[in-house]
């Protein structure tokens, strides 16, 4: 296969960044990681040519060393932190293309709240939402408000600091059933005058509509619905099914027509949940980096990373192979924890409308590993080291708990 200039991905710590570098592997390109583990499972990939631990401070401090050293013509990033740092640096370095959004677009879609205002104007139904402030009166508006709500932080990376500074627990998303347990989620952050925001709980399943946005145009469309998550009333997707690519069609443009309203540039999942019942989608948000569900995608032949390379480093502007359909993929580790919850703490589920099924659900766990259909997030026969790393990580984790 032809070897096209090196890319640099920074980020090898998890299924998305393995993933990131599989893709671009695959596609020939010579993989430089950066990784703040030394057994981050992206760097046992043979798709890694070469990796290096991260240096302490700021990008700016110490990539274009790195860039200069390895003769990199690409960077991709894989969490928020990094994309909003090497946003504020120039898109290109030498001849070395940043691939990350510009900061006014990244800082739209990281707000949830401006999203949704967004979106809303640009016709998509998006939940009620209330954002606390300060000087308002919560109980009296805890009172009104209609139960069960959602909560959820506007801006994660923003409020993160604070959190940790006043010993706050970060959480991606809580449910709240009752005036009371609202007003007692509130009062846990009057210490730092910053709330998450309040909304209406949406039911129905998780929908992912994927998109590589180009001059306000989608050159490459995918799209997923999410069958299982961890925890098991919503968050990381451990088990993910390829939607055809001709359902949704009407919702698919109004994610496209979303993105260019953001003023996005490069790859972002629109994610619903959907009532296939109703025919309603409700947005919840815009993932302006690589998702969790992101090796689904590639097993699919949706290739993002490859698409960004592609188009900024090769120049091709030819439009992106229609992905397939049809295919499964489960994340395993939070996929047997998923159902670890089910068969033997089913009471910590917090949505009220969630219902278990343990006994069938042990069943699709135990037949899954015999559907042709089915794919892994980590495990490749191809690539089979990553996984070993894998379980490595995993038995040291049970190894430390035993001897506490």
């Amino acid at each position: 296969m032809t070897l096209h200039p090196v890319a640099i991905v920074i980020g090898l710590e998890n299924a998305i960044g393995l993933t990131v570098v599989r893709e671009l592997g695959e596609h020939g390109v010579p993989v430089h990681g950066v990784a703040r583990d030394p057994m981050a499972i992206g760097a046992a990939s043979r798709h890694c040519r070469d990796w290096s631990l991260r240096p302490s401070g700021d990008p700016a401090d110490w990539l274009p060393e790195l860039i200069s050293r390895t003769g990199a013509k690409a960077v991709l990033a894989i969490s928020e932190t990094d994309l909003i740092a090497l946003s504020q640096l120039p898109p290109v370095i030498g001849d070395c293309h940043i691939l990350v959004p510009r900061p006014q677009p990244l800082a739209r879609v990281l707000d949830k709240r401006r999203t949704l205002e967004i979106a809303a104007a640009a016709g998509l139904l998006v939940p009620h939402t209330w954002q606390p402030v300060e000087g308002e009166d919560f109980a009296g508006r805890a009172a009104t408000m209609h139960y069960p709500l959602v909560a959820k932080w506007a801006n994660p990376p923003e409020v993160m600091a604070a959190l940790d500074r006043a010993g706050l627990e970060w959480f991606k998303t809580a449910y709240v059933h009752t005036p009371r347990e609202l007003t007692a989620l509130l009062d846990r952050y009057a210490s730092i005058g910053r709330w998450p925001l309040i909304q209406q709980y949406c039911g129905g399943v998780g929908l992912g509509q994927m998109l590589y946005m180009a001059d306000g145009q989608a050159t490459l469309r995918f799209q997923h619905r999410r069958l299982h998550e961890w925890p098991p009333e919503g968050g990381v997707s451990t088990l993910c099914r390829a939607e055809p690519a001709d359902a949704h069609a009407a919702q698919m443009a109004l994610s496209e027509k979303l993105l260019r309203a953001l003023d996005w540039e490069g790859q972002a999942m629109v994610e619903y949940r959907y009532e296939p019942e109703a025919g309603r989608y409700w947005l919840m948000e815009v993932n302006g980096r690589f998702w969790g569900s992101l090796p689904l995608a590639r097993h699919c032949h949706a290739h993002f990373a490859w698409e960004a390379y592609r188009r900024a480093v090769l120049g091709q502007t030819d439009a992106a192979p229609r992905p397939r359909d049809g295919l499964r993929a489960r994340y395993m580790v939070p996929e047997t924890k998923r159902l670890a919850r089910l068969l033997l703490g089913p009471d910590r589920i917090g949505d009220p409308f969630f219902h278990p099924r343990p006994m069938a659900d042990l069943m699709a766990y135990i037949l899954g590993f015999f559907d042709p259909r089915g794919r892994y997030y980590v495990f490749s026969r191809s690539d089979p080291r990553p996984f070993l790393r894998d379980l490595w990580h995993m038995l040291r984790k049970a190894l430390r708990l035993e001897r506490r």
